[in-house]
């Protein structure tokens, strides 16, 4: 069976309406998202039915879903947003806000209406929290999710904790994942649906750096993977129940820190640009998933030749997809693949993937690609930003925007580039072909290595100290809050 998703523009699936209809339309337009699943027949009139919607529906703010954005590719339509801002000695100017959190975490805030949802370590204690904030930086709730020892590995506490993973949400549930294992599903008002110790039912992972990656929600079901020493697993789950709806076992010939990956999974987008399949990139490999079954649909080159083999390849940075093509970092300064799978795959053979083009050296080791507009973002972890030309894999230009460390994932809004460095400063490039700093901004608030959220006109920073709300006074209408009388 061919499985395709529809996705609608959020401008639209996220609109407000003042004429007292909200709840009908919007009830519209998520059952036309969330008719996952379905065969290709049924497409022409869903794509009708946005489209009618899409014209009664005014646009407004984006959600900002999960940690690489509502579409999964670290890009936001949002506008108006500021280039400079402060918080020193001298005042604030374009801080909206800083609200102090109870301790360090390396996962990055997503947001969804007036809600803003993060996760947390707690000082002093071994709980692990998951926090709800309103779009005033007021806490609205705080839930003990899990308790457990929160370094993972002393010597690079400052890097990483048992809070790595992100939170993920549909608009109507929120999901978690620690450390731990535990991965949990929260309602809007905090009350917990279910929680799943994937350490028991899968296995605890063994990896130096503890589990770190984030799930992906596609129609009516969660999609994640476990990929260390002792386990190579790509998992579906009901997101109502966290029940197991396949599992397959990933086949790899990585070796050592190798089979230790810190990704997470990702949709592959076909020229359509719809989500085809599910990518898995870790173990020496990227390879695509069937999203109804898990069966491998293709696989790519190695990424660590044997003739020349580095048995600590471990792979942080997540690839990125578009119109049929998948940019593919690697680590350690290594290469960047530009992938796009051929024919589609038959019951006795693979899908075809072809090397487009291939960067010789200097990826990413940590942040995620960026992939828009026909150029593809790279933002080294030693502060350089290169851009690349989509279609040749040409590099356009590569230039450092500042010294240091980068740990976050960069954000591509409103024209502009936002790359976060760990020291707490933010550089503002501006998107295109040509380079120009536009500001560097720093806040000292403790380490900053979580990836921006950007909704509603506000830029959403989350340090080991504090989150703060970067943006003008005014900011556009936000996307529609469910009704959380129905929750």
């Amino acid at each position: 069976m061919k499985v395709e998703s529809v996705s609608l523009p959020n401008a639209a699936e996220q609109g407000t309406c003042d004429d007292g209809h909200e709840d009908e339309k919007m009830a519209m337009l998520r059952a036309i998202a969330n008719l996952s699943f379905k065969r290709t027949a049924m497409r022409p009139t869903l794509l009708f039915l946005t489209a009618l919607l899409l014209t009664i529906l005014p646009a407004a703010g984006e959600n900002w879903p999960h940690w690489r954005g509502p579409r999964l590719d670290g890009t936001s339509l949002e506008t108006g947003l500021p280039t400079t801002w402060h918080a020193d000695g001298d005042g604030m100017s374009n801080v909206l806000w800083r609200l102090e959190l109870p301790g360090w975490a390396a996962s990055s805030p997503i947001v969804w209406g007036d809600r803003i949802f993060l996760t947390s370590t707690e000082t002093d204690s071994e709980a692990l929290l998951v926090l709800a904030v309103d779009r005033e930086g007021k806490e609205v709730w705080r839930r003990r999710a899990d308790a457990g020892a929160i370094e993972v590995f002393p010597q690079f506490a400052h890097e990483t904790n048992v809070a790595s993973s992100s939170p993920i949400t549909d608009g109507e549930h929120v999901y978690t994942l620690f450390g731990t294992g535990l991965l949990s599903s929260f309602d809007w008002n905090g009350t917990a649906r279910w929680h799943v110790n994937l350490a028991e039912r899968y296995g605890a992972p063994n990896m130096f750096f503890g589990l770190s990656t984030s799930p992906l929600i596609v129609g009516d079901r969660l999609f994640l993977q476990l990929l260390h020493t002792d386990a190579q697993w790509v998992i579906a789950l009901d997101k109502a129940t966290g029940k197991e709806l396949w599992k397959h076992e990933r086949s790899t010939d990585a070796e050592g820190e190798c089979l230790h990956a810190y990704t997470s999974v990702v949709p592959f987008r076909n020229a359509d640009n719809a989500p085809a399949a599910l990518l898995v990139h870790g173990a020496d490999y990227l390879t695509a998933h069937d999203f109804a079954d898990g069966r491998e649909l293709w696989r790519s080159e190695t990424v660590n030749p044997k003739d020349n083999y580095n048995s600590f390849f471990r792979l942080v940075a997540s690839p990125v997809s578009a119109e049929g093509l998948v940019v593919v970092p690697t680590a350690k300064r290594g290469p960047v693949f530009g992938l796009r799978p051929g024919k589609a795959p038959t019951s006795t053979a693979r899908q075809d993937v072809a090397r487009v083009w291939k960067l010789d050296a200097g990826t990413p080791d940590v942040p995620s690609p960026i992939l828009a507009d026909g150029l593809v973002y790279l933002a080294g972890e030693n502060g350089r930003l290169t851009v690349l030309d989509a279609t040749t894999g040409e590099t356009i230009y590569a230039e450092r925007v500042h010294q240091g460390p980068h740990r976050g994932s960069p954000v591509l809004a409103d024209g502009k580039l936002y790359l976060t460095a760990a020291d707490g400063t933010v550089s503002v490039v501006r998107a295109g072909r040509r380079f120009e700093l536009l500001a560097k901004n720093k806040i000292d608030a403790g380490r900053l290595a979580a990836t921006p959220a950007v909704s509603q006109g506000t830029i959403y920073l989350r340090t080991a100290k504090a989150l703060f709300a970067i943006g003008a006074k005014a900011s556009v209408e936000p996307p529609p809050e469910t009704d959380t009388t129905r929750r």
